[in-house]
């Protein structure tokens, strides 16, 4: 068999020259929805638009920008008369304009989109359960639209969003070239569609918190974007508040709380309790007595340990030997698998309202997150039916709804991320920033607890603490797949944005 034919120099670099160079790839489409009883109007832009990056050498001549992404995004835009006079005038001043994104890191805009703020929503049971297939997406009621033009974002390796020919999409799997790459299609974004003089929010979830922090510094500094609000659902700002590591205490301290609300729904503790009430208790002996005999380390005396282990006992429905073999360090992964080892039966580190089945019972560890295999199959099938159905946005790329090839992730300097400074210097540098936190009760992933003492330990000035309003649910880290919490974040994010500008 011949050799295969070496292409010549020349050949190679008319190739090149053919490559296609990649160009924004956008739909339009009009529809209407029932929110809070009132018909809206709105029009959605769903594709792709190519991020560019100028060249370093300005001194050089120039070459045109070289393209860095291609990210894809979801815009729904209210249409009204006062909209389309204030477009004539070029911009959208008066209509607020919200970006939302969630986390992983790796994961899609999916969740946020079709869960609570989006016109369209996937249909679940009403405490948030797994239908029997085939799935549905139904009208959102209690969408943010007729308060917010909303703007979905997907970050690069996730959904649609691919780096370009070229780019190494590894190079974009770390906390601050994500911010970089966000933050950089929001000021496009804002400046061709002529919203810089509108409200501006962000909205994330999870890991997405973490990225809205940081854009609220990033977008300050870089492009002089200055924002109203910051909606924060299952916050992570501050990674040595749930990384289990040795000698940081801080997360068996900070999750206790958790774990009691999650004994309590099992009627493994606290019964004939309210919730709240026993969640009280559990919050005062885990920044109390249970702090300080953890600080004591090895030489804490022995009465004062048999207290310690008692206690830990009745707020968590575990054991005293179990409790007594963990060094009272309760790691998390352990919580879900022994609460309710004996019934053969695992609790979800997301909701812990969800069980789980393994195959085995007497590992360390759970074998898969319960409220995950709930939410995937809805959403992947409500995504994909949305977009090309209904939007008419049509691509064979896989949807990565979540995409675990963005790991490992760099968290910048290391593991113990802290973006919580970067948002107290954005509040101080704009004293109009106002903060919104949604914790749930049943989150064992970002515990509420742990984002309290996060909160409580910003040094934010005592004039701009009224700027943070903190409101809880009785569901998990997706609490608004709950239909009582639904309705309840609906209420509290209405009455923040109404109060942030």
């Amino acid at each position: 068999m011949p050799d295969k034919e070496e292409k010549k120099p020349e050949e190679k670099e008319k190739q090149k020259e053919e490559k296609p160079i990649p160009k924004d790839n956008l739909v339009v489409t009009r529809h209407r929805v029932r929110i809070g009883g009132k018909e809206i109007k709105y029009t959605v832009t769903a594709g792709t638009m190519v991020l560019k990056e100028e060249p370093a050498d300005r001194e050089k001549e120039w070459e045109g920008e070289k393209p860095r992404a291609q990210i894809f995004f979801i815009a729904y835009t209210k249409d009204s008369n006062e909209a389309k006079a204030t477009e004539k005038n070029g911009s959208l001043a008066k209509r607020p304009l919200t970006f939302s994104f969630n986390g992983g890191p790796g994961s899609s805009s999916v969740w946020l989109h079709l869960g609570v703020l989006g016109p369209r929503r996937v249909v679940l049971t009403d405490e948030g359960e797994l239908p029997p297939p085939p799935f549905r997406l139904t009208d959102n009621q209690y969408s943010l639209l007729d308060e917010t033009d909303l703007v979905f974002i997907d970050p690069i390796s996730t959904g649609y969003s691919r780096a370009a020919d070229g780019q190494k999409p590894k190079e974009w799997h770390e906390y601050r070239k994500d911010i970089e790459s966000v933050g950089d299609f929001i000021r496009l974004y804002t400046t061709r569609y002529n919203r810089w003089l509108s409200p501006k929010f962000l909205i994330g979830e999870s890991y997405g918190t973490t990225r809205a922090a940081g854009l609220s510094g990033y977008l300050q500094e870089r492009h002089g974007l200055y924002l109203n609000g910051l909606m924060l659902i299952s916050v992570v700002l501050d990674f040595t508040t749930i990384r289990f590591t040795n000698h940081n205490e801080l997360p068996f301290i900070l999750f206790l709380p958790g774990y009691a609300a999650t004994a309590w729904y099992h009627k493994k503790a606290g019964s004939g309790q309210p919730l709240r009430k026993f969640l009280q208790e559990a919050e005062e002996f885990a920044g109390g007595a249970y702090a300080s005999a953890l600080m004591k380390g090895d030489l804490l005396p022995v009465e004062e340990r048999l207290h310690v282990v008692q206690e830990l006992a009745r707020f968590t429905g575990l054991s005293t030997d179990f409790i007594e073999r963990t060094n009272l360090r309760i790691m998390d992964r352990h919580f879900f698998k022994e609460l309710l080892r004996e019934s053969g039966r695992t609790v979800s580190r997301l909701d812990s309202r969800f069980l789980g089945l393994d195959r085995l019972g007497v590992t360390e560890s759970a074998e898969y997150d319960p409220l995950l295999t709930n939410v995937l199959g809805p959403y992947t099938a409500g995504f994909y039916d949305l977009v090309r159905a209904e939007l008419k946005f049509e691509s064979d790329l896989r949807y990565e709804i979540l995409n675990e090839k963005v790991w490992p992730w760099s968290y910048s300097e290391n593991q113990y991320l802290n973006v919580a400074e970067t948002m107290r210097k954005a509040m101080t540098y704009n004293p109009h920033l106002k903060v919104f936190v949604a914790n749930g009760y049943y989150d064992l992933g970002t515990p509420y607890y742990a984002t309290e003492y996060t909160f409580s330990h910003l040094g934010l000035d005592k004039s701009l603490q009224k700027n943070v309003s903190m409101e809880y649910y009785e569901a998990g880290h997706m609490m608004y797949i709950h239909m009582p919490s639904l309705k309840k974040m609906k209420t509290d994010l209405v009455k923040f944005m109404r109060s942030a500008f």
